[in-house]
This record gives structure tokens, sequence and C-alpha cells, in this order.
């Protein structure tokens, strides 16, 4: 049962772990234990949104990461149940429906992909080497891998391709008009680039933190009652010897929050106080949907927003706990790249209760 509908069970499928919307199935970001990990963004584009309900972008993440063994895999799976299920339903907790369709990153320890969507059709782009970001607009233009069966044809029916010359996928499919949020994607996509082009060569877990907390750039948003919700960087080394290690905040607004370490071990223990509450007469659930809201924060969440609120209040309590949770951070990362490197090898039980005893330092702080 995903979000939605229900589609056929896989015989098996990969421990996975999730930042995701707590009112529906899927996820906006996650890793599976085989090292592949992937997000979404929402874009928006010639091909007609699908109103009816049907699979969200955030549940092919999760069917991909539960499935896919591979980024390429996962990146199979995704579009063989796009063509079969296609895209649509609103993706917001809220009356009034919100539809968009979807770009994926897809990644594990040997290879990287994008994939790119308009309705049922689809384009990939296998990453070579360097950097490669997304942000809520097609981006893939000739340099395809692989792609739907019909699309250059759909694009020809409709009068968007002469037949002639290069296929450029982006140039092909993106709208001629874009909704406002699309101009400000543009913007943001540049700042992306540019921001990964500085540290060329030596990307590292920080790098990326320091980037996804970018205000200026509006990577980290934090403004007119929309703040970036949370954030994953997870680093997936070529040694198969070694840990793939995923850092997630699990609390709002990336500049003001702690990336904490999460690796996949036998009996990991469970973290409460980052899982939403459940409800029995969830809105998300009943038809018609969305008609009331329910309180879907967590703990964690909860004791983040007391602390924020705090901050702004009292900027030298508030600059002091930013400073203690940045030294946390710090530990976390510190304790990473020595297991990275291999210069310690913590015990699996440590392992299992990495993810919980961070959490529950970081609720210490609050």
């Amino acid at each position: 049962q995903c979000t939605y509908l229900e589609i056929e069970q896989a015989e098996r499928t990969h421990a996975v772990v999730l930042s995701r919307p707590a009112w529906l199935w899927g996820a906006e970001m996650g890793a599976n234990d085989c090292g592949v990990c992937v997000g979404n963004e929402g874009v928006w584009t010639r091909e007609p949104l699908g109103e009816a309900e049907a699979l969200l972008g955030m549940d092919l993440v999760r069917l991909g990461l539960e499935r896919g063994g591979s980024a390429r895999e996962a990146l199979e799976v995704i579009a063989a149940l796009l063509e079969r299920y296609g895209q649509g339903g609103s993706c917001k907790e809220e009356p009034v429906p919100f539809v968009y369709h979807n770009t994926f990153l897809l990644a594990d320890r040997t290879e990287a992909w994008v994939l790119e969507t308009a309705g049922r059709y689809w384009a990939a782009q296998r990453i070579r080497e360097g950097s490669r970001n997304i942000s809520n607009q097609l981006s893939i233009g000739s340099d395809i891998a692989a792609e739907h069966p019909g699309l250059r044809e759909r694009a020809r029916s409709r009068g968007w391709w002469s037949g002639d010359g290069e296929f450029d996928f982006a140039e092909v499919f993106s709208l001629e008009k874009q909704p406002p949020r699309m101009e400000a994607a543009k913007a943001r996509f540049q700042a992306g680039k540019e921001l990964l082009r500085q540290h060329a060569g030596h990307i590292t877990a920080e790098t990326l933190m320091s980037i996804l907390r970018d205000k200026d750039s509006g990577i980290c948003v934090d403004a007119e009652g929309f703040r970036t919700a949370g954030s994953m960087v997870s680093v997936l080394p070529r040694d198969p010897a070694l840990p793939c290690v995923h850092f997630f905040t699990a609390t709002p607004d990336p500049s003001r929050s702690v990336f904490k370490p999460f690796v996949f071990v036998a009996g990991i223990k469970p973290v409460p106080q980052v899982r939403s509450p459940s409800f029995l007469q969830d809105p998300a659930k009943q038809i018609p949907r969305f008609q009331s809201s329910v309180d879907r924060r967590h703990e964690l969440y909860r004791r983040h927003q007391a602390a924020l609120e705090l901050m702004e209040q009292d900027r030298e309590r508030g600059q002091k706990l930013l400073e203690t949770l940045q030294e946390l951070e710090k530990q976390g990362l510190e304790g990473m790249k020595e297991l990275l490197e291999g210069t310690v090898t913590p015990c699996p039980e440590e392992l299992a209760d990495l993810f919980f005893d961070c959490v529950e330092a970081e609720m210490k702080f609050y």
C-alpha cells in the first residue's frame, strides 16, 4: 500500500532509512542497506499534471530504495512503475491539490544517475565524473543514457520537436512559461552548481552540509512560513569493506540543525523520538482527504522548534546552544571519519546505537 495506490508486492525488499513527510507512505530522500541513495524534486513540464491519485514521486523514491540493489536497478524500478501506474495526486497535506512531476538523483558506491520525468515519460543521464545537482526544473539535455521507448515520438506528435537534429530533453519538455516558483529554482540550480564547482576535487560531507545550509542561494529556505524540512548527506566509499554513512538532520532548517550519523548494521536500536505519531482517524487516509489537520511533529522536532524560538528571542543563549550543537555534529563527523579511514573499528553494538545516542544527546541539549 503506497500513499494512494496499492501495487503488487516484491518478493524481497531492502532495509531502508527514510526522511519523509509524516502523512504519506513514500519519502523525500533516503538510503538502503546496499548503499543506494535516492532523493527527489518536484518539476512542472509540458505534460499535463495528473490530479487523479496515482504514485507520488515520493512513493517512487521509497520503492526504488526498497527494490533496487544498485542505483541503476533503483532507476529501472522507478521507470517501470512510472510507466505502469503513472504519477499523480496531491503532494501536500492540504484540501487544495498540489501536484507536480518529479526528478530524481540516484547514487551508489560506484555510479550516479539523474532521472527526470514528464508524466509517464522519462529520460536518464549517467553522471560519470565531478558533481551534479538538481533543483525543481528539468536539467537533462542531449546526454541521455536511457529513456522511455516512446519519448521522442511523444515529443514529435505534440509538435514540441521537429524530429530533426539533436534531442534536448529539458528544452523539449520544459514549459514555455514557467510557474513563478520555477524562476527561483533556476537561480538555486545555478548557485548549487557554482558552490559545488568551487569545491571541485575535494568535496567532503562537511562541504555538502555547508552548501545545504546556504541561505543566500535559496538552497536553505527559511522564509514566508516555508522552511527546509530535513536534510541528508551520505558518504558512499568505493571500498565495499567500509560502511556507508548517512547523516540526517530529522529537523527543519539545516543551518540550525544537527547532522547525525546512521550506519546500517544488524539490530539497529529504534529511535522513537524521530518517528511521527500515527492517528486512527488520519485525515490523509479518510475520503475526502485533508479535511482537518493533526500535529505530526515528532518529539525531537518539538524540542528543536522550542529551541529555535529561544534562539530568536535570546540571541546570546541561542548562540551558545548553536555552538554546543555544532560541537555535537563535529564529534559525529570525526567519529565517522575515523571509521571510514579504518583507524577505529567500533563494535557492531555501538553502530547499532549510533543514531539513537546522537538524538538522545541532542534532546538533552534542548
